[in-house]
């Protein structure tokens, strides 16, 4: 399977609460390290070492300091396009986290709208 459609099977099999995601990429040949390492630039991933041919993948659903679902799809899509090969473990997910927004001296309104966008 692609990576980019293990990636999105991954993300289908998650209950709708996650917020944050954390997976182990693994080249298969180490020869393409800085070919997927330009690649992956786009969705922030971590390398563990200078000696490791793998990173970790931070993804955020909603919300936090990761990479979205969108660009980190489009990371492993590129990956897919230039043949290069790995594997994907899942090695943390985080759910029932909520976003925390100062709302004091805002207007009701605002905070009744940010409490139903966030509610969906």
């Amino acid at each position: 399977m692609a990576l980019a459609d293990t990636f999105q099977s991954i993300v289908d099999s998650l209950p709708d609460d996650w917020t944050d995601l954390e997976l182990d990429f693994r080249l298969v040949d180490e020869t393409r390290y800085i070919e997927a390492a330009t690649l992956l630039v786009t969705c922030n991933a971590q390398p563990y070492s200078k000696h490791d041919q793998h990173w970790k993948l931070l993804v955020a659903h909603r919300f936090g300091h990761a990479a979205a679902v969108p660009a980190v799809h489009a990371a492993l899509r590129l990956l897919d396009d230039v043949a290069i090969d790995g594997t994907l473990t899942v090695t943390d997910v985080r759910t029932g986290r909520v976003e925390v927004t100062p709302t004091w001296g805002r207007p009701r309104s605002v905070v009744d709208e940010f409490r139903r966008i966030r509610a969906q």
